[in-house]
């Protein structure tokens, strides 16, 4: 059996705030009914009800946990539910007290049917319970999930599916960013065409590239939106969308059509060394306003941190080489979505786990890797600026003001997006065998801090900032 976690585990379409408190319930509330089709129990059930624990609770209104166990329960996928969907649903449940279950049959239903329990479940800080009932008002399922970061859900007995794949022999399996850099040394390979191998066992060419290409344009349209819609977030702490008034001033009152022209425009344009910095914050900033909004966001590693990617990814495409292809696009992340599994075998990409570090971290790692491959490095120089990126993101803490995915998340994203690119460069500036901290050793120091890290400061809006600056500061 091989230990393995495809790009497209790690780069997921789904929709906002979070991939931990809203596209994890979501998968988890398909994967509960699913169960109850397996077991013919779906038929029986007239009456639900759903706990959430620990973070899940604690954060879990910020994030429209509530919500998106709702959307689950109705049967509707993340990936390709129209967003202007998501509040006629909700609304219609809301003002009917009842839910279509699984788009199937109508079934008695309350807000109040989603109970937050503040205390945490042993297993994990993410932890949810689905409870149906009968006609008679006896209970004949109880299952409980967890949501475990970067959408991925799992039960406590069970492995998580995308982990394990039984009796499929991959040509480099890996666990380890050493196991990566002996491959890419002893076969001459890049990192890119090492991950492409191995994701060539369980798909073939032609849907390993659409797929990435899906993710491509998902990433696209999010940053194209988010610059350009203007307002003010939902969630009451008043925050202003600002990639809106940066990018008009980047453009210079140019108009654009659509997402396709606006990416030909930008990438002719002359950019000053302090206009490359407000470039890369403004799209990163772009992507989580989006996702704040319940917008459809790629998962990288997280919802919370969606948008370093996209931002490092358009800053080598506007920035560092204009005649940039697809296929440069396509190898960027390859190479991200490695990095970022590296991580989640070895550590967590969990915030309520291991705080902002396992996020914003990772999704800075991931990024320089990825950067580093396009920029000509060497696969020892790739892990080497994945390294230099987390080593310097190391203890950050989730601390979310009123747990939603705004402050300071958002900004996070700027900072983490300018971090990879800082990394990239100096990883091409070293040589790699001088350098005295692996990422193997990185990514454990990381673990252990996270294990050693209070619980306050694990996306629990107990600490920090949250604490410090309420929402009546706001």
């Amino acid at each position: 059996m091989s230990q393995f976690i495809s790009v497209f585990d790690m780069l997921k379409i789904g929709v906002g705030p979070s991939s931990s408190h809203t596209l994890g319930p979501w998968r988890a509330a398909q994967q509960w009914i699913k169960k109850l089709k397996q077991n013919s129990k779906f038929d029986q059930i007239t009456t639900i009800k759903v706990d959430l624990y620990g973070s899940l609770s604690l954060t879990g209104k910020g994030h429209a946990t509530d919500l998106a166990v709702l959307l689950g329960l109705s049967g509707t996928d993340p990936e390709f539910i129209p967003i202007d969907d998501i509040n006629i649903i909700i609304e219609k449940i809301k003002n009917t007290n009842s839910l279509l279950f699984n788009g199937e049959k109508q079934l008695n239903f309350t807000i109040g049917n989603v109970v937050f329990n503040r205390e945490f479940l042993p297993f994990h800080a993410n932890g949810l319970t689905f409870r149906g009932f009968d006609n008679e008002n006896t209970e004949i399922s109880s299952e409980t999930f967890y949501s475990i970061g970067g959408g991925f859900v799992m039960q406590e007995d069970a492995k998580i599916e995308t982990l394990e794949k039984e009796d499929v022999s991959f040509p480099y399996p890996i666990t380890k960013a050493a196991e990566l850099d002996s491959y890419c040394k002893k076969f001459n390979k890049t990192i890119s065409e090492i991950v492409f191998e191995n994701e060539s066992v369980i798909r073939s060419k032609e849907e390993i590239y659409s797929k990435l290409d899906g993710v491509w344009n998902t990433m696209l349209e999010c940053m194209y939106i988010g610059c350009h819609t203007e307002g003010i977030l939902p969630g009451g702490l008043n925050v202003k969308r600002r990639a809106f008034a940066t990018h008009e001033k980047l453009i210079k009152d140019t108009i654009y059509s659509n997402k396709e022209e606006w990416l030909a425009g930008i990438r002719k344009t002359e950019v000053k060394f302090r206009e490359i910095l407000k470039w890369v914050s403004c799209l990163a900033l772009s992507v989580n306003e989006v996702n704040a909004s319940l917008g459809r966001v790629v998962t990288a590693p997280t919802n919370g941190s969606a948008g370093v990617i996209p931002a490092v990814l358009m800053y080598y495409m506007v920035i560092e080489n204009h005649e940039a292809t697809i296929d440069h696009v396509r190898r960027f992340l390859l190479v991200a979505g490695e990095i970022g599994s590296i991580f989640k075998k070895n550590a967590t990409i969990s915030a309520a786990m291991g705080g902002c570090q396992a996020e914003i971290g990772v999704s800075s790692a991931m990024a320089a890797a990825a950067l580093t491959e396009l920029l000509g490095g060497t696969p020892s120089q790739c892990l080497e600026a994945s390294e230099i990126a987390m080593e310097h993101h190391l203890g950050l803490t989730c601390d979310p003001i009123g747990g939603l995915v705004q402050i300071p998340c958002i900004e996070r994203n700027a900072m983490g997006a300018i971090k990879a690119i800082n990394a990239a460069e100096l990883a091409l500036e070293t040589n790699p065998d001088e350098a005295v901290v692996p990422l193997d050793k990185v990514i454990e120091t990381m673990w252990e801090t996270a294990k050693d890290m209070n619980k306050n400061y694990k996306e629990t809006s107990e600490g920090g900032l949250a604490v410090t600056v309420g929402l009546a500061d706001c």
